[in-house]
């Protein structure tokens, strides 16, 4: 036995998380998985597991990890969506995307303004989202889940490479918030250096009160009370009655079927399910492994799919409180429709798909972590501030960013342009309702066992890194190290272009979607290469029942498992 193959099967023995790829092959994990972009954060993930508490309690505990260990995007100021698969039974979404302050209007917004204010925030869903997954599903106290935060708070963090450039790049752009600076930035203005410990007191007594006092605190309490003083101090929207009004909500998840597996994902107010199911609809009609996997043929039928699902997301989806979201979107007969229409010889032009929508002349942090225990319960949690730090606001005292998902609405009413604007009726700004979102938490299934578990940031660009994931793996048989590693493309209907990370790879590949018609984004050189997505996914060994943890390595992950 090799050392590094030693080195393995003492890890597994131990219990012990390892990075990804730290030893050069996968590990497989029978108790329990954590996979997310923090080390800290996937380790007290793991911690809870090991308490005896389930995959819902460790999200929980991962997520309120993450507000302290990755504030670009992990949060109690923001909102998101948990997909949960039980060992049995049916799935289930809850459903705690922000909300639009009563005051909100569909005109409050003029062009080109600053997404970095106050009046951007919408009312924060995280901590309800927790509580009431934690409620439904939750084994372990609400307290218990919460203390790993709070040490991490109160005792600091080691930084790492990528998570020391992210603080020292917001600290030298956040010029006019002194909070944000003062809580984010070295006392003594020095830049940070990876092996650097932040510490944040403020945030720790606030998970502190949210563990001791319950939820309701941050609603209604002395958090909330903070919240509405710096709503005051800086202009914002949301009063206490806003807070106090907010609720989770439980939801069956959009599911489809492609190639026979199960794909579970959430409903509107999140466009990533409805757009997910009817992108794998339509491929189902097509042989994928006819052609190589980054071949110019696949790379066209995937970004003719993308276009038209991004194109019924902005003709359809809204707050389903608010629209009615037709039913024959994720139908099988309608994905045939859209398949026949493909032109294998030739890209269809985007305006072409949607002459009923008026075109005018000529954002994002997010984050997800996947979670399995030893019964086989699978959480897929993305939550997110929207741009990298939110709205740059700290409430001061509190610790804590709040978010800017005020900027997910169509803030033009009436304007859909070429460049990418958005103003279609059915996701106007409305009082109380909740902006689109593209987060695509998945979970993937087959004959009532979960296989995949994934998902990822990148505002507009999430569906489309899942799809990436989900067809790698399904079709392809990607080992899920290899499928989370490989590159992404991108088309959302407006701007009309396709993006393809690692694109100079592929000199072939990219003359032939120009050949088909593709306007295809290059980078100047490889170090501008854009990076789409951080799915940190989870596979499930059909033969073993064994876990595999895949972190993404485009940032920073960490695979924890026992």
């Amino acid at each position: 036995m090799t050392l590094r193959c030693t080195f393995i099967f003492l890890a597994c023995l131990a219990g012990a998380a390892l990075p990804a790829g730290a030893a050069g092959q996968p590990v497989e994990f029978k108790q329990g998985v954590v996979v997310s972009v923090s080390q800290p954060a996937s380790e007290a993930g793991l911690a809870i597991l090991k308490k005896g508490g389930n995959a819902v309690d460790a999200a929980v505990a991962t997520a309120f990890a993450l507000a302290v260990t990755h504030p670009a995007a992990g949060n109690i100021g923001g909102g998101g969506f948990m997909v949960v698969h039980p060992p049995s039974g049916k799935p289930l979404v809850f459903d705690y995307r922000e909300t639009a302050p009563a005051a909100a209007h569909q005109l409050m917004f003029r062009k080109d303004e600053s997404p970095y204010r106050h009046q951007m925030a919408g009312v924060p869903g995280t901590v309800r989202g927790m509580a009431l997954a934690h409620q439904r599903l939750g084994k372990l106290p609400w307290k218990t889940l919460l203390t790993p935060a709070v040490r991490l708070g109160e005792e600091g963090f080691v930084l790492d490479k990528h998570h020391a450039e992210s603080l020292n790049k917001v600290v030298a752009a956040a010029k006019d918030f002194a909070e944000l600076r003062r809580v984010f930035g070295r006392a003594d203005g020095t830049p940070w250096r990876p092996g650097d410990r932040l510490v944040q007191p403020d945030l720790a007594r606030t998970l502190r009160l949210i563990a001791e006092k319950g939820p309701d605190t941050f609603y209604a309490g002395s958090v909330a009370d903070l919240i509405v003083a710096e709503m005051k101090a800086g202009g914002g929207l949301i009063t206490r009655d806003d807070l106090a009004s907010y609720q989770a909500v439980e939801r069956q998840p959009i599911h489809g079927v492609y190639r026979g597996y199960d794909v579970y994902a959430p409903p509107p107010p999140s466009s990533g399910g409805i757009c997910l199911v009817q992108m794998l609809n339509v491929l189902e009609n097509f042989d994928l492994k006819k052609h190589e996997r980054f071949s110019a043929p696949t790379l066209h039928l995937m970004a003719e799919a993308m276009r038209r699902a991004y194109c019924d997301r902005a003709r359809f989806l809204g707050d389903p409180a608010f629209v009615k979201t037709p039913p024959h979107l994720t139908t099988k007969e309608y994905a045939k429709k859209l398949a026949g229409e493909i032109d294998l010889r030739k890209a269809t032009t985007s305006a072409d798909l949607a002459k009923d929508l008026p075109l005018a002349a000529e954002g994002e942090s997010t984050t997800h972590f996947s979670v399995i225990d030893k019964d086989g319960l699978a959480v897929a949690n993305t939550y997110t501030l929207e741009h990298s730090y939110g709205a740059r606001v700290v409430v001061k005292g509190a610790g804590f960013l709040l978010n800017n998902e005020m900027m997910d609405f169509n803030k033009r009413p009436g304007v859909t342009d070429r460049k990418g604007t958005i103003g279609t009726d059915p996701n106007l700004i409305a009082p109380g309702k909740r902006m689109l979102s593209s987060m695509t938490p998945t979970i993937v299934a087959k004959d009532g066992k979960v296989v995949l578990i994934t998902g990822s940031p990148g505002g507009r660009t999430i569906i489309n890194t899942v799809l990436s994931v989900v067809v790698n793996v399904i079709d392809y048989e990607m080992p899920i190290q290899e499928a989370v590693d490989a590159p992404r493309l991108h088309h959302q209907w407006f701007p009309d272009e396709l993006r393809l990370e690692r694109m100079n790879d592929y000199p072939a590949t990219v003359a032939g979607l120009k050949d088909l018609g593709h306007r295809v984004l290059k980078a100047a050189n490889a170090a501008k290469a854009p990076k789409q997505g951080d799915a940190h996914s989870i596979w499930i060994n059909p033969q073993t029942g064994g876990y595999v943890g895949a972190a993404d390595k485009r940032l920073s992950g960490y695979v924890a498992g026992y």
